[in-house]
């Protein structure tokens, strides 16, 4: 991974179209229960007569990093901003980033040029970039990119308020919950797991919140869909993987918030829930709840105008028999398994510190199709790996035979400085 910005930020000229998209808002959720649409909300100023600050958002990167960005909208809604879906109305403009891997940075540094032009020649007054890419580059996007007023990065979601002006950061009353980690978060984190010493301007504390049912949220799906997230942060130690640096150790929600959460969207006419989180299938370990997935799935399924249920992504080892009993038994969760195995050679998943290997993953993939009739299973590969021979890419290609047929996905991997 380059260790600078620079290189990504060519001017005058962009190396490539950005494939942004204005966020377009929905509904105001809160704690109330019921929802309103946004565009009916009263600016909160005193003085009718100033009109609220226009705010625009771009959401790059995972559904995770776009409920992020519902959440952020959300609080600045409630602050009395209005929210705009064309770039050249907003008085402010909010990029939530990715930084997941290289071309995604690139993609983030695009767009963060294209909305600074809207500052440079346009009504947008100030420019404010959150998310992935803060975290990773936090110096250098204000020292190359000096039309950013601010950065917000994946554990500070309530400063966009001081960010954009709107308002300043609540000191009490926060809108997120501070969550502690597993005891296998903090095992990795003795290992060097989440560690950013190498990383210039990063923040010393790891990401640690994660919203709940009480915070505002404004949704951006369609309006039959929505996101819940019910985990954030991974403890795992893949060695091609940056997410934990990015959003901290492994920790749940509350049941009870998720549950809150998926009623109320229900209410609103929401039909479809997907349940995120860098790994679904460790929700509710950290505070003892065994089998915590399947506990979820099975209580949503009775929300009466709930139609689909679904849930992003699973670890290979953490699919149990019950959770697999579970997805069977109720007809509203969905028959789709998302499950990355990244590769079948066990020598290469050792490399990647993830382990496994054909046979197990074959035999996995047969207690699925045994037990949930007509399951799709999605999954995704890494070829290219540092290290792998042609024999342990052959043994990839022979497992893709032993699946059988089906849609999966490859992905050639680009070394970075951290890889072994």
């Amino acid at each position: 991974m380059p260790q600078s910005l620079k290189s990504k930020v060519p001017r005058p000229k962009l190396q490539k179209a950005a494939s942004w998209r204005m966020l377009e808002s929905r509904y105001f959720m809160s704690s109330k229960p019921s929802a309103v649409v946004i565009q009916d909300a009263s600016p909160s100023s005193k003085d009718s007569s100033v009109l609220p600050p226009k705010v625009g958002f771009v959401s790059l990167g995972c559904p995770k990093n776009l409920v992020d960005s519902e959440v952020m909208m959300g609080m600045l809604a409630q602050a009395g901003a209005q929210l705009t879906s064309h770039a050249e109305d907003a008085d402010i403009l909010v990029v939530n980033t990715c930084s997941f891997i290289e071309s995604a940075q690139q993609e983030s540094v695009n767009t963060i040029l294209e909305m600074a032009r809207y500052k440079n020649s346009g009504r947008a007054r100030k420019l404010v970039v959150a998310g992935c890419l803060v975290e990773r580059f936090r110096d250098d996007i204000r020292k190359n990119i000096p039309e950013v007023d601010a950065v917000v990065g994946t554990g500070e979601l309530e400063n966009i308020l001081s960010a954009t002006g709107i308002a300043p950061t609540p000191a009490d009353n926060s809108p997120f919950r501070i969550l502690t980690s597993r005891p296998e978060g903090d095992a990795r984190e003795a290992q060097g797991r989440f560690s950013r010493e190498s990383w210039d301007g990063a923040i010393a504390d790891l990401p640690n919140y994660l919203y709940d049912d009480a915070t505002p949220r404004i949704l951006a799906t369609a309006r039959h869909t929505a996101y819940i997230k019910i985990a954030e942060g991974c403890d795992h130690p893949c060695a091609f993987c940056i997410i934990p640096q990015l959003r901290g150790k492994f920790r749940s929600r509350r049941f009870e918030s998720v549950v809150a959460e998926a009623e109320r969207l229900a209410s609103s006419g929401v039909r479809e829930i997907t349940l995120i989180g860098q790994d679904t299938t460790c929700y509710g370990e950290d505070f003892g709840l065994k089998d915590g997935l399947s506990l979820l799935l099975a209580k949503l399924a009775t929300i009466e105008d709930l139609r689909w249920i679904r849930f992003l992504y699973a670890y290979p080892n953490k699919i149990s028999h019950r959770l697999l009993q579970t997805i069977a038994s109720h007809d509203k969760i969905c028959s789709y398994i998302d499950v990355p195995l990244q590769h079948a050679s066990p020598a290469v998943l050792k490399r990647m510190k993830r382990g496994g290997g054909a046979d197990i993953f074959l035999r996995s993939i047969d207690e699925m199709r045994r037990t949930i009739p007509n399951v799709t299973l999605r999954t995704s590969f890494i070829v290219g790996f540092p290290g792998e021979t042609d024999s342990e890419f052959e043994e990839l290609c022979e497992f893709f035979r032993l699946l059988g047929s089906g849609r999966r996905r490859s992905f050639l991997h680009r070394k970075k400085a951290s890889d072994p």
